[in-house]
């Protein structure tokens, strides 16, 4: 166990602490919680790329602790009604879809290299900024239009990102270069 995989344990112990302040409305705490996740997040790949510490381990706990962390919290404001309840059924619909495909192609013999899109790329930061907007308008409202534009912003790169891959998906399978 190496610095960066404490690093992403430490982010994945913080989820039930960061689920415990939303639903006590603690939406300041909350917020600096999931602030210290993503610092966690962006010094483990940092420190493992300085200090050539990458692990196989490593590799698949990074993104699970992001899905992890995003589910939670997309489940927690829709179940104090913070944000539309679909939104997480989209979220995790999508999710659902890419493990499945991922599923799929390796039960096929294809070999799919793990790596993020550009629209995967931006749905993340929607997904990151509705979190952190819906927060921030708890603890402040003025932030409560801009937390609505993520939240459909959101929507729509996450059912855009699912297509993308599932037409990735179906070239692999029917044998064409993605």
């Amino acid at each position: 166990m190496n610095l960066p995989n404490s690093l992403t344990l430490l982010r994945v112990l913080l989820i039930p602490v960061f689920v415990i302040l939303i639903m006590d409305k603690l939406f300041g705490w909350a917020l600096i919680t999931f602030a210290v996740a993503g610092v966690t997040d962006g010094l483990d790949g940092l420190i493992a790329r300085i200090t050539h510490q990458r692990t196989e381990l490593g590799a698949y706990l990074d993104p699970i602790a992001d899905k992890f962390l995003l589910t939670a919290a997309f489940v927690t404001l829709a179940i104090i009604e913070i944000i539309p309840n679909w939104l997480p059924v989209i979220v995790i619909t999508r999710d659902i879809i890419i493990l499945a495909g991922f599923f799929v192609l390796t039960l096929t013999n294809h070999r799919p290299k793990i790596r993020p899109t550009l629209i995967s790329k931006v749905t993340t930061g929607f997904q990151i900024s509705v979190v952190l907007l819906v927060l921030l308008a708890g603890y402040n409202p003025d932030f409560t239009i801009l937390s609505d534009i993520a939240v459909y912003g959101a929507a729509v790169f996450t059912i855009l990102s699912g297509a993308h891959y599932i037409f990735l998906g179906t070239r692999m399978l029917n044998g064409r270069k993605v």
